[in-house]
């Protein structure tokens, strides 16, 4: 797809989409002077399907992102040190890819790095899977956030009260 028809399928304007390519959001190649991106990923950015490890991921780098408002600095650049024990540890390969992808979003700045971090696109999701923030949050809050997460999930799966099922079907 052309930047201006991911535009349209996105209902934005073409700036962000050339925005959100710069950023490693969305991944894309170029021809001649011009980007293409692939459909399912401009799909992906729209309806979005994580699972419930991937849910988890994105809470706790929601508390990373917490960390990175209160001291951008310390945290981006523990971030650029993980990374590149994370390069040494992988020098070749599929997740080389991710590396310089994160390189990418580091380089973008505080901005890019909490939409990243935050964000429930598919192109973020896979990203997080590479995350150079191990280590950022301490052991005890790294737990509270697991902890509440499993709760949430719990409270999401209970079954629901009779009464109430009643009712929801009542109102369908």
């Amino acid at each position: 797809m052309t930047t201006g028809e991911a535009a349209v399928l996105l209902r934005s304007s073409r700036a962000h989409v050339a925005d959100l390519c710069l950023r490693g959001l969305l991944p894309y190649v170029t021809i001649g002077s011009q980007r293409r991106m692939r459909r399912c990923d401009v799909e992906a950015l729209i309806t979005p399907r994580m699972d419930r490890e991937q849910l988890e991921t994105l809470w706790l780098h929601r508390a990373v992102a917490g960390r990175i408002v209160r001291d951008p600095g310390a945290v981006l650049a523990a971030a650029a040190i993980n990374l590149r024990r994370l390069r040494r540890m992988h020098p070749e390969g599929r997740r080389w890819e991710w590396l310089d992808r994160w390189d990418a979003v580091l380089e973008q700045g505080v901005e890019a790095v909490l939409e990243a971090l935050t964000s429930s696109a598919a192109y973020a999701v896979e990203l997080r899977k590479t995350s150079p923030f191990a280590g950022i949050l301490p052991e005890g809050e790294r737990q509270a956030v697991v902890a509440a997460f499993a709760e949430r999930w719990r409270e999401h799966a209970r079954a629901m009260p009779p009464d109430k099922f009643e009712r929801v079907l009542r109102s369908v």
